[in-house]
């Protein structure tokens, strides 16, 4: 990704979303652009309206910790938008690199043994690709639409935007797309020179008009904990609430386990899914072996 043109679209974006009214000031007369103007930025940020206009225009660089605090304040930007600033803001400071592969991933015995050992819940690690690295039974049993996609690695959001019956596995679509693709801006601006990235980005951008239109939004999220609703084509619905953990030892990758409430429809759903899958024939139920990659699960 081009750095001054993110900066540009995410800050452009971010003052749009914010009335007057919200910040304080009046509404009066006419207001060429949406949100807020420039200079009301720059003053709320307490900087000068230049400075402001040229870090817009896409220059982040040498702009200290406490200004980019302070436009944070300004835009009202949470958690997740404020990191993606500072994530921007370091690779503004920072001389462009080539665009590069990274080494195929590989899961630690430790950590597979900790998914295997977790029977009762859905579970798997992903990297921040939205690829699915590994996964214990229970989640490949519940993502098996994911599965059988022939595109490896199994991907998240290939399948969200690019699979025609990710609707009806997915019951509310639109909005786990929308967290797919803020998760992917997300990891974009961590990590911008990531060229496994970049291809995935240019694939959902060139063949998925929903997806052009949530990216050009700019939105970013930290997707910790939340609820992820299902139709299996194995047990029928599923309302399941979800955990994303980081793996500290492991960086860029999180482990997410799904669950159910004890005595709710979803928890007898999850114990059919089990026997479920357990009816498949082994060689059936396993992924096939990926092409040209050690993304297993």
């Amino acid at each position: 990704m081009d750095n001054r043109s993110e900066v540009r679209a995410f800050l452009t974006s971010r003052r749009a979303k914010i009335t007057p009214q919200q910040v304080g000031l009046p509404a009066s007369g006419h207001r060429r652009v949406k949100g807020l103007r420039r200079e009301e930025v720059a003053m709320l940020a307490g900087v000068s309206a230049e400075y402001y206009a040229r870090m817009e225009r896409g220059s982040l660089s040498g702009a200290s910790e406490a200004v980019l605090d302070s436009l944070a304040r300004a835009l009202r930007l949470d958690d997740s938008e404020r990191a993606h600033l500072m994530d921007l803001a370091r690779s503004a400071g920072t001389t462009r690199r080539p665009a590069r592969r990274r080494a195929a991933q590989s899961i630690r015995p430790a950590l597979r043994q900790l998914l295997d050992a977790m029977t009762d819940a859905p579970a798997f690690i992903r990297n921040g690709r939205l690829d699915i690295l590994a996964a214990n039974r229970l989640g490949k049993a519940l993502y098996w639409p994911l599965f059988q996609d022939p595109a490896r690695p199994v991907n998240i959001a290939r399948y969200q935007f690019l699979n025609p019956a990710a609707g009806e596995y997915m019951t509310e679509l639109g909005a786990q797309r929308a967290a797919a693709a803020a998760l992917l801006r997300t990891e974009a601006g961590q990590d911008p020179y990531n060229r496994d990235l970049s291809d995935l980005i240019g694939e959902l951008s060139t063949r998925s008009e929903a997806f052009r239109s949530l990216w050009a939004a700019h939105d970013v999220r930290l997707h910790h904990t939340g609820v992820k609703r299902f139709h299996h084509p194995g047990v029928g619905d599923l309302t399941l609430t979800f955990e994303a953990l980081p793996v500290p030892t492991d960086p860029g990758l999180t482990l997410t386990a799904l669950s159910a409430g004890p005595g709710t429809p979803a928890q007898d759903a999850l114990k059919l899914l089990a026997t479920w899958f357990a009816t498949l024939d082994h060689d059936e139920a396993a992924s096939p072996a990926p092409t040209g990659s050690e993304h297993t699960v």
